[in-house]
């Protein structure tokens, strides 16, 4: 195990001194002028930049700065922690989803692209349930829902949530490809509003 962190830790801080080059270069910054932004001589930045010097905390900390960039991304280190969602799209049955949590149990979040009909005259799909609670939201286009026995079409803007145990169907109501948000949570769970908007109180200006 030790083994091979170090091995780990050696590609790090070799791989070091190319990014410092490809960064001063992507920047159009001189030795001589990084030099004189940091305070580190041209000889050590030199080295540094070839893999002959090895990179030290108070030599990578004016540089960062000099090169405006995270500590961590100077040095390439792992994104484990990192709060952003690196999401990978996948395309079923026409829709192109993009998941934005990464939980494997739980609410689960998309956002989904659907494009329209290719026969808009087709009748609409079959309706279907399953376990589970669902929320959409639309931010543009225009979504059909065929909700049990209602019949509703969401535009941009406006929600909808709903017991999937109830025969559902959702699917493009427009020419354009509509963009929803959904939040489906497999054992029931629902989506809890905290808050909701007030009325405006009458005679207040």
């Amino acid at each position: 195990m030790a083994d091979d962190e170090d091995s780990a830790l050696s590609e790090v801080l070799t791989a070091v001194g190319p990014r410092l080059r490809a960064l001063r270069r992507e920047r159009g910054t001189t030795l001589a002028q990084l030099s004189e932004t940091t305070g580190i001589s041209l000889s050590t930045l030199s080295r540094l930049e070839s893999g002959q010097r090895k990179p030290t905390l108070e030599l990578l900390l004016p540089l960062a700065r000099a090169h405006r960039v995270a500590l961590d991304e100077l040095v390439g280190a792992p994104e484990t922690g990192d709060p952003r969602v690196r999401a990978k799209a996948f395309v079923r049955h026409g829709s192109t989803y993009v998941p934005l949590t990464r939980n494997l149990g739980g609410v689960q979040a998309f956002k989904t692209v659907m494009p329209p009909a290719p026969d808009p005259s087709a009748p609409p799909p079959e309706q279907r349930v399953h376990e589970g609670y669902e929320w959409l939201y639309v931010l543009s286009g225009r979504l059909r829902l065929l909700l049990g026995e209602h019949d509703l079409v969401l535009t941009s803007g406006e929600a909808a949530e709903f017991d999937t145990r109830i025969p559902h169907v959702f699917f493009n109501a427009g020419p354009q490809p509509v963009e929803f948000l959904s939040l489906f949570g497999p054992q029931g769970e629902r989506i809890h509003v905290r808050a909701r908007p007030g009325k405006p109180t009458e005679g207040r200006a």
